[in-house]
């Protein structure tokens, strides 16, 4: 039969009628998204099958399969079709024949096809190949023809599949890393590819092919859905257009945004960004279910073999209190109790980036669905949380994502449901407005050393930008909102201030140095006026920097960063007579004075314990019963007799005892008349890293030991670092130590700005003893990981440094925090 006769019955079998009908359906308003992708596929089936039938009169052992899109019925309206034509090998001829009454009157028609002919052997085999052939076959659906053909080898590709699953998954996970790569992802993209893209179509079927393996599943909240939308948005682009595109290119998306009924191009994007969103977490977590499984599988013969048979149990390695480490996922300690923790997702979050680590799917959804709201203002510690996890670099991005796909974060934070998921219509920005506010708290970790106030700075960077989801001018907008934001997280008044200022004017720096003069004297007092002190322009030049690194390559250069860093050395110049008076001495209180009095009678130590609480919901619903407020930390009091090595041994004995320092004073106290002696007087915070806090005379008693040289803590700390590996974590940049000048008259300030870890201030003490310096007083803070400390030293006669010795003193307290 000639290509012409073929082409003939094909118009016998009614191609126009198909054509007319395909047409109508496209065109009615009333019906789209899955409705019209089901009637399309139907009334294609119809036709196929009318084809199918006319050609093959007196032909057995043939089949015609849908697979692929088609296969799913999700037919959009340039899609093309992918059909196997399935046959027994009995005719080969015949079945040639029946393949040209089936595809030219496709062509004919302008539609892609995408078409195979193939015995169930050949099938399977190129299936084994070819990992896309194999995808294509998972969604096979049988059109006309023998149906027994067809079911087996819908049958046998499935069981091919999950017994290769150990194989073809990992080169599928491959498969979608590298087209990642290509294509980039979905959720940030201006002209995004909707399936080729991270969190496109292509990802969502690659998940319904880890599914048919049995092996692990993915989440299905809101999966479905998002699917749906792009798969509705890819119809718009198709009728907008008239091609067969997956790309929204920018202007073409007011025109489908017109088709799908949405206000504007922005509304369209942030849709597809929160469909994409969801597919992309969802892959996540899939992909790392996948892996658990694989290892576990790899590893629990061996296992088996080790311990003569049985289930092995899962270790689980404390983090925070309330949450553990378990098979490479951070999730909560068996005795958590999220609704009545109203931190613990903060501090989940917190552990997990500070490990390096994912949150759990389990966790986030237990958080989501029992954790209380906390307090207005928020306890110190979920603000400390707050700052820990904005700190954690890199990884905060992936933990930060996992509280978003539950609702966490605008729980938290409910201005962030502005921000999330919107467009920045910007050449220069490779973000949306929410995800670049995450990127430049990662980049504003990495200069958390270069600050007296990382927490300011951190929390600075997460809502610079907040104000871009209301009308206006978005730093006018967010200067208010971080106010309030600020207030709501339980920063006072003057932090509140500096953070509203930081926002108000972040592009302030730029701005200026890139398009005033700045040898006009004018131009540098406006902006003196506007940062008002050297700490916030300190903070305002590190905001400065991180917003653009996290804005995209264009927005920031070695150029721009010369300009911004005079501009600075001028501002600074003009603010300088705003330099840091000599701090007030304190009047000690009654408990003080006892407790130096004490330590000149004993000779000895002595300490008193208090806790610090605060009510911990003070808008929670009336209970039926009082409920005991929540403890914020212990304040600390330890007088000790003035003699060497104190620093070292308090810090070192809290270390030993897990307690963690949240802040920290250190002075010589003034003893009543009649007393005679030298008194030592330290003023700390601290709490438990997990568990409960030790007993005073346990403290009192380690103490003792270790000033009179009996206990040997830099021994005893080893012991304990060697008998738990280090975890992978963050890496956190290296530690910083400054002479601050003139900042006193009476001694030498050392500042000290390094990651928070067990046992810094006793690494630190031993560094200024072994210096041969003495400290007059102390003044130690933790800002989230980050650990600010400042010593007023003096030489042993007790006058202030010289330059050089001072200097030769932080070199060598920093080469002892690096080692």
């Amino acid at each position: 039969m000639t290509s012409t006769d073929t082409r003939v019955e094909a118009e016998d079998s009614g191609p126009s009628g198909y054509a007319a009908a395909r047409l109508r359906l496209l065109q009615e308003g009333a019906r789209s998204g899955p409705p019209r992708r089901a009637a399309l596929a139907e009334l294609t089936d119809d036709w196929l099958s009318g084809l199918f039938t006319a050609g093959s009169q007196g032909l057995r052992g043939v089949s015609l399969v849908a697979v692929g899109g088609y296969g799913r019925g999700e037919l959009s309206p340039r899609s093309d079709l992918d059909l196997l034509l399935l046959h027994d090998g009995s005719d080969s001829g015949a079945v040639a024949a029946l393949a040209d009454r089936l595809w030219y009157p496709v062509w004919d028609l302008g539609l892609d096809l995408d078409h195979s002919v193939r015995t169930p052997a050949e099938a399977r085999k190129t299936a084994a190949d070819d990992l896309k052939v194999q995808l294509g076959l998972l969604d096979a659906r049988h059109l006309a023809g023998d149906l027994g053909l067809t079911a087996g080898l819908r049958t046998a590709v499935l069981a091919d599949w999950r017994n290769q699953a150990p194989k073809r998954l990992p080169e599928l996970q491959e498969l979608c890393a590298e087209r990642a790569e290509r294509q980039g992802e979905l959720q940030y993209l201006l002209e995004p590819d909707l399936k080729e893209a991270r969190g496109g179509l292509r990802d969502a079927t690659a998940l319904r092919a880890v599914a048919a393996s049995w092996l692990a599943d993915a989440p299905r909240e809101g999966l479905a859905e998002a699917r749906r939308r792009l798969l509705d948005v890819r119809d718009a682009l198709h009728l907008a257009t008239g091609r067969a595109t997956d790309r929204l290119a920018l202007q073409e998306q007011d025109q489908v945004a017109a088709e799908l009924g949405l206000l504007d191009a922005d509304t369209l994007l942030r849709q597809v960004y929160e469909a994409a969103r969801v597919v992309s977490y969802a892959s996540d977590v899939t992909w790392r279910e996948v892996g658990r499984v694989l290892r576990s599988r790899a590893v629990r013969p061996r296992l088996r073999a080790m311990l003569g048979g049985g289930k092995p149990v899962a270790e689980r390695s404390p983090l925070a209190e309330g949450v553990v480490e378990q098979d490479g996922e951070v999730v909560l300690a068996r005795a958590a109790r999220p609704e009545r923790d109203p931190v613990l997702p903060l501090r989940a979050a917190a552990a997990a980036a500070q490990a390096d680590l994912p949150l759990s799917l389990h966790a986030v959804r237990r958080l989501a669905a029992a954790v209380r709201p906390l307090p207005t203002p928020w306890p110190a510690e979920a603000r400390e949380q707050l700052v820990t996890l904005l700190g954690s670099g890199r990884p905060t991005v992936e933990v930060w994502e996992a509280l978003e796909a539950e609702g966490l974060i605008t729980r938290l934070l409910p201005d962030w449901e502005r921000v999330r998921c919107r467009p920045q219509r910007n050449a220069v920005h490779i973000w949306t407005v929410d995800r670049h506010l995450i990127e430049t708290a990662v980049r504003a970790s990495e200069l958390t050393r270069r600050v007296g106030r990382p927490d300011l700075l951190l929390v600075a960077a997460l809502l610079h930008d907040i104000g871009k989801g209301w009308p206006g001018d978005h730093s006018v907008a967010g200067e208010i909102i971080a106010r309030d934001v600020a207030a709501r997280i339980g920063f006072d008044r003057v932090d509140a201030a500096v953070l509203a200022t930081l926002v108000r004017h972040h592009l302030l720096l730029v701005d200026t140095a890139t398009r005033r003069d700045l040898e006009d004297p004018a131009t540098v007092r406006s902006v003196a006026e506007a940062v008002g002190s050297q700490g916030t322009l300190e903070l305002l030049h590190a905001l400065t920097e991180a917003d653009a690194l996290a804005t995209g390559p264009a927005a920031w250069s070695s150029w721009r960063g010369g300009l911004v860093t005079d501009l600075v050395k001028r501002v600074s110049a003009v603010l300088a007579g705003d330099a840091p008076e000599e701090p007030e001495a304190v009047a000690p209180t009654a408990e003080m004075e006892r407790l130096a009095i004490e330590a000149c009678r004993t000779g000895g130590p002595v300490l008193s314990l208090r806790a610090q609480t605060e009510p911990l919901d003070t808008e929670a619903e009336p209970a039926t019963g009082p409920e005991d407020p929540e403890p914020l930390g212990v304040e600390l009091l330890i007088a000790v007799p003035d003699q060497p090595g104190v620093l070292p041994s308090v810090a070192g004995v809290l270390a030993m005892h897990r307690l963690t320092v949240r802040t920290a004073e250190l002075r010589a106290l003034d003893l009543p008349d009649g007393v005679e002696g030298s008194v030592l007087l330290l003023n700390w915070r601290v709490a438990a890293e997990y568990g409960s806090l030790p007993q005073a005379a346990r403290l009192r008693a380690d103490l003792v030991r270790a000033l009179d040289g009996s206990l040997d803590i830099t021994a005893r700390l080893a012991e304990r670092d060697a008998a738990y590996p280090r975890r992978r974590g963050v890496v956190a940049p290296p530690a910083r130590v400054t002479v601050a000048p003139a900042a006193s008259r009476l001694a030498t300030v050392i500042e000290v700005r390094a990651h928070d870890a067990p046992g810094l201030l006793h690494r630190i003490g031993r560094a200024l003893e072994t210096a041969r310096v003495r400290v007059r007083s102390m003044h130690v803070s933790t800002l989230g990981a980050n650990a600010v400390d400042a010593f007023y030293v003096t030489g042993t006669k007790g006058e202030p440094l010289p330059g050089e010795e001072a200097a030769s003193v932080a070199r060598a307290l920093e080469e002892a925090l690096r080692s």
